[in-house]
């Protein structure tokens, strides 16, 4: 365990300062490790000076499609199945012959060739289940939780191991970044709270009004508290730290609190976090949507999707490793047809092949990976309300970027997109394959709460079909 750093009197005296003027962040209370971001930091060190260094620039993007998105309404399509299983929409050809895509995703089409389906998903017979909290932590982590308690975090999110694993390589920007909020799954568990997520916030970034920037590891005891909208942040974060370099303080503190300190204060970050820098073309590319109304339950929030997706690339553009966006809620017991015509296909379409586009224009595609996937698919035969439940046996995921080859698709299921037919995989699989995409060590055991060494990941192999 690293060791905490002994204060400096200089640095006393500027954290009473702090404490008893109005500032502009709010600082989290310590880990369950007991350890603040400078000891991470402190400790991140130590392992790139073992040698643990030279790792590739390589980021992921997860897009979390929470809820269970209708896989057979929109990457496995079933055009030859029964009414009651085909359901209402149609099919179109795409950009690479063969693959076929229902009539919802046109944008997607177009651009088959720069991205690929995973289309025989599946859980492993011991993972079964039936809550989207029990799927968010098995997709996030590799490893099933108690239904009893299935928003809390047993094993670490893979946001988690990649902090734990990649944070020393850019001690500028947090590793582990949720846009905009935690949802089940994406904790750090027994590694502790320092290697959370940093969480944006806000649900839509795109909002002039307060963008909150949530509880951050700072040296021990330096309290910042965050009010204001964005703009105004920027503005204090600027003042605070002219008043801390032109006092001297900044040199009063040991390197890691340094490093702390410039992980939320310095130019990079706040540029990162900064959407009004993205020209206007750009932000209209990933789209501007007004509010969408039904008895869909997260139809309201689906406007705020495009801009989380921009978020994401600026910030891994920026050189943070791993990005969860947070474009909730697909679970479309009713009305599935009508949610998804006038309210999440064209939006995510839309987000989707922005971002892909986006990403290849910059030279940021080869590097970046990009997975877009939910918890479950949706029942292959359509209730009475017009709808389709929850469903675990088969769903779908888009993936593109990472050095994976677009126009693919990856197993199959059978004719009514019930089971696997062939190549089925599990959410372990998807997992491996963004660490080996980032270089991390998914054979690395980790102590649990009992002194346990537990392995990153029960199982799994990385998707070699996508390569």
């Amino acid at each position: 365990m690293p060791q905490h750093h002994t204060e400096p009197a200089g640095c006393r005296e500027f954290r009473r300062h702090l404490l008893t003027r109005r500032s502009v962040l709010q600082a989290g209370t310590l880990g369950a490790t007991g350890l603040s971001l400078a000891d991470v930091l402190a400790a991140d060190a130590q392992a790139a000076a073992a040698g643990q260094t030279g790792r590739r620039t390589t980021s992921v993007i997860i897009l979390w499609m929470r809820g269970g998105p209708s896989h057979i309404d929109m990457w496995d399509p079933k055009p030859l199945a029964p009414t009651e299983v085909r359901g209402e929409f149609s099919t179109i050809s795409t950009a690479v012959p063969g693959i076929q895509l229902t009539d919802q995703l046109p944008m997607s089409a177009r651009m088959m060739d720069k991205w690929s389906i995973l289309r025989s998903l599946h859980y492993r017979r011991e993972d079964g289940f039936t809550d989207h909290s029990l799927g968010d932590q098995i997709c996030f982590t590799g490893y099933p939780v108690p239904q009893s308690d299935p928003n809390t975090n047993v094993s670490p999110s893979c946001g988690s191991i990649v902090a734990r694993q990649l944070q020393h390589l850019n001690t500028t920007l947090p590793a582990y970044v949720m846009v905009p909020r935690m949802v089940p799954g994406t904790g750090a568990a027994y590694l502790g709270n320092s290697y959370n997520p940093f969480e944006t916030g806000s649900a839509d970034p795109a909002n002039s009004g307060p963008f909150t920037i949530p509880n951050f590891k700072l040296a021990e005891g330096i309290s910042l508290e965050r009010v204001g909208d964005r703009r105004a942040l920027l503005g204090d974060l600027d003042r605070l730290r002219r008043q801390v370099e032109t006092t001297g303080h900044m040199q009063s503190m040991d390197e890691f609190q340094r490093q702390a300190w410039e992980m939320l204060s310095g130019k990079q970050a706040r540029d990162a976090f900064d959407l009004d820098a993205e020209p206007k073309a750009i932000r209209e590319r990933y789209g501007f949507m007004p509010p969408f109304h039904s008895r869909v339950r997260a139809g309201g929030d689906a406007p705020a999707w495009s801009q989380r997706v921009l978020l994401a690339r600026r910030l891994v553009e920026a050189g943070v490793r791993l990005v969860t966006v947070d474009l909730r809620w697909w679970d479309t017991h009713e009305d599935n047809f009508y949610g998804l015509k006038n309210g999440f296909c064209p939006r995510f379409d839309r987000a989707f092949t922005a971002l892909v586009e986006d990403l290849e224009q910059r030279g940021l595609l080869a590097s970046t990976l990009v997975v877009a996937w939910g918890e479950m698919g949706r029942a292959p035969r359509v209730n009475n309300l017009a709808g389709r439940d929850h469903y675990t046996a088969a769903f779908s995921a888009a993936i593109a970027g990472g050095g994976t080859r677009g126009g693919r698709v990856v197993g199959s299921t059978d004719e009514k997109a019930a089971m696997p037919k062939d190549a089925p995989k599990i959410p372990q699989d998807v997992l491996a394959t963004i660490y080996r995409h980032l270089g991390v060590n998914a054979e690395a055991n980790y102590l649990n709460q009992s002194g346990r060494p537990m392995p990153v990941l029960p199982a799994g192999e990385p998707i070699r079909e996508l390569f």
